[in-house]
C-alpha cells in the first residue's frame, strides 16, 4: 500500500475536539475506504451501500448510535442522506462520539453535509495518488515532498545540477513519471504483478462502472448516450478550450445540457475546469475555460487509447499533477490559464497573495529560449509580480532562461 499525505492530516484532526466529524469525498476507487480503515482501525466500519443494513441503521436513535457506534466509518453515506441527520443529532448530544463520513459524490454528499453539518465537520478530498505518493514504498513511511512542493513552501529553488540524468535517483523518478502518464494514479493499479494491459482493462471497467453508477446517481438518466458522447468529446478536448455550443451540436443536446454534463464530470472528480485569468482590463484576453481530466489513465481509457500521447494530453497530465500536489499543501492560491487575442498563452497560472507562478508545458525533448517567449512577456500583463516561471518538458537538461524563469524536466519538478 502506498502512503498518503492526507494520513497525517486525518490523524491530527481526529484528536481535535473541533473535528469529531471528518468527511472524506473523492472519486470512486481513490482509496477513501482503505485510508480511513488504516488510519482508524478501532472504528466500526459501516457500509451504507448494503440496502438491508442501511434500513437498520436508519432506525437507530442518537442514544443507540452513541451506545453501539460511538466511533464509526460510514461508507458511501450519500446513499442514505438521512443518516447524516442521525450523525448530527448524535454529535450534538454526545461529546465523545467521532465519525468519518465517506462518499464519492460532491453533489449528493456535500450538499447535505453543508446543510446539516455546517460548523461541525472537516471536509477532505481524496484524489488519485500523486507522484510522491506513488514513489512511497509502504503505508508506514511518509511521502517525501516533490521539488515543486518544496518550492511552493518557500518560493525558492535549491541549487540544481545541469541535468536530471546526473541525479542518483533519476531512473526511479523518470520511471514513475512514465508510469503515471500511462496508467494514472488510481491505487488499485499498483498491485504487484499487474501489467499495463491488465491496468488498462481495469480502467475501462472503471469508466463503465462510473457511467452505470455515479452518473445514474447524479442525474437519474434513463438514456446515457448523450452523456457518453459529451464524455468522449471532453476526453478528446482535454488540455483545450471548451466550446459548449460545439459540444452540444455534436451530442445533439442543448448548450445548457452540455454545460450541465461537464459539471457532472467536475462534481464526480473526473475533470476540472481551468478558468481564464483576466485581471488586467487593459488587455483583450480570451475568457473561455480550459478542461483538464484529473487522471491521464481515465482520460485515455475513455478514448480506448494506448501508446503515444499528444501535447494536450501531456499538458493535462502535468497540470493535474500540479493541481493535486498544490491542494495537498492547502496553498491559498487560485489556478488559471491565460490567453490573449494577440497570441500570448500561458498553460497554467497559480495566483498567490504575493504574486504568480507560471507554467509552460511542452511535450518536446529539447527546449530552447523560444519555448519561454510567452513567460518573458508575462510581467507586462500581470497585476502582481511573476515570482517564477517554469518551462516543463521531457528535456533532461536544466536551463536558467532568465533570473526567474527555469526550464526543467516535468518528471524532476514533480517527483
Amino acid at each position: 500500500m502506498k502512503s498518503r499525505f492526507l494520513k497525517t492530516t486525518l490523524l491530527k484532526k481526529s484528536k481535535s475536539i473541533h473535528t469529531r466529524i471528518i468527511v472524506l469525498t473523492g472519486a470512486r476507487q481513490t482509496g477513501k475506504t482503505t485510508l480511513a480503515r488504516h488510519c482508524f482501525p478501532s472504528y466500526k466500519y459501516l457500509s451504507i451501500e448494503d440496502p438491508v443494513l442501511r434500513m437498520e441503521y436508519k432506525k437507530l436513535t442518537a442514544a443507540q448510535w452513541n451506545e453501539i457506534y460511538p466511533e464509526a466509518i460510514l461508507d458511501e453515506v450519500q446513499k442514505e442522506p438521512v443518516l447524516i441527520e442521525s450523525v448530527k443529532a448524535t454529535y450534538d448530544q454526545y461529546a465523545e462520539v467521532r465519525y468519518l463520513l465517506l462518499g464519492s459524490s460532491q453533489l449528493l454528499l456535500l450538499k447535505k453535509v453543508k446543510e446539516s453539518l455546517a460548523g461541525r465537520c472537516a471536509i477532505e478530498e481524496v484524489l488519485p495518488l500523486t507522484l510522491p505518493e506513488l514513489l512511497s514504498t509502504s503505508w508506514e513511511e511518509s511521502p517525501n515532498y516533490s521539488l515543486y512542493q518544496d518550492f511552493l513552501k518557500n518560493l525558492k529553488l535549491p541549487d540544481l545540477l545541469p541535468s536530471f540524468n546526473l541525479y542518483p535517483d533519476f531512473t526511479k523518478r523518470a520511471n514513475i513519471f512514465r508510469y503515471y502518464l500511462t496508467n494514472g494514479g488510481y491505487p488499485a493499479l499498483i498491485r504487484e504483478g499487474m501489467n499495463n494491459e491488465e491496468r488498462f482493462e481495469w480502467l475501462k471497467t472503471y469508466v463503465r462502472t462510473y457511467l452505470e453508477r455515479d452518473i445514474r446517481d447524479l442525474a437519474e438518466m434513463k438514456n446515457l448516450e448523450p452523456f457518453v458522447k459529451i464524455q468522449k468529446m471532453s476526453a478528446l478536448l482535454t488540455g483545450q478550450l471548451v466550446n459548449f455550443s460545439t459540444l452540444a451540436n455534436e451530442a445533439d443536446v442543448s448548450s445548457k445540457t452540455a454545460k450541465r454534463f461537464i459539471q457532472y464530470l467536475e462534481i464526480s472528480y473526473q475533470a476540472f475546469m481551468l478558468q481564464p485569468w483576466f485581471g488586467n482590463p487593459l488587455k483583450r484576453l480570451v475568457k473561455t475555460p480550459k478542461l483538464h481530466y484529473l487522471d491521464p489513465g481515465i482520460q485515455r481509457a475513455i478514448l480506448q487509447k494506448q501508446g503515444d500521447f499528444n501535447g494536450h494530453e501531456f499538458e493535462s497530465a502535468v497540470v493535474s499533477e500540479i493541481y493535486k500536489q498544490t491542494k495537498i499543501l492547502k496553498t491559498n492560491g487560485t489556478f488559471y490559464h491565460l490567453r490573449t487575442h494577440d497570441g500570448l498563452e500561458i498553460d497554467l497560472l497559480l495566483e498567490l497573495e504575493t504574486g504568480f507562478i507560471a507554467f509552460e508545458i511542452k511535450l518536446s525533448e529539447k527546449v530552447s529560449d523560444r519555448d519561454a517567449r510567452h513567460l518573458f512577456k508575462l510581467p507586462e500583463i500581470l497585476n502582481k509580480q511573476l515570482i517564477h516561471g517554469f518551462v516543463l518538458s521531457n528535456d533532461s537538461e536544466i536551463k536558467q532562461l532568465a533570473k526567474n524563469i527555469t526550464a526543467i524536466p516535468a518528471a524532476m519538478l514533480l517527483t
